[in-house]
């Protein structure tokens, strides 16, 4: 059984992750680079997203990026690479890829549906 003070720790870690993804999701992110921002081992960050987000940093790092993803291409008229690029994937094809998995549909036929009248 966890100690309460491990729980509250890794529960505390996960919060500043989760704000540091917030804020930095379109940058070089990663699990080693995001310990290190937060005084944190690898491992220890990786029990505080199982633990208290019952996820893990890279599905979390996904989804963040996702979201804002399907933001952008509701609202700009963005080509789908700058999209890519604004929310932090280097490779066009990567992004549209990890699109369509997370949405079921590709980056395009999603901005077809779901463009906002301007």
């Amino acid at each position: 059984m966890m100690r309460d003070g491990t729980a509250q720790r890794r529960a505390e870690l996960y919060r500043e992750a989760i704000d540091l993804i917030a804020r930095d999701y379109a940058s070089e992110l990663n699990l080693d680079t995001v310990a290190h921002r937060l005084a944190t081992s690898r491992r220890q960050l990786q029990r505080a997203f199982a633990e208290a987000g019952e996820t893990s940093f890279r599905d979390e790092l996904a989804r963040v990026r996702m979201e804002h993803a399907r933001a952008l291409l509701a609202e700009d008229s963005l080509p789908v690479r700058q999209v890519a690029a604004r929310v932090g994937y280097h490779q066009p094809a990567q992004f549209a890829k990890s699109f369509r998995r997370y949405h079921g549909q590709p980056p395009s036929s999603y901005r077809r549906e779901n463009r906002r009248a301007a």
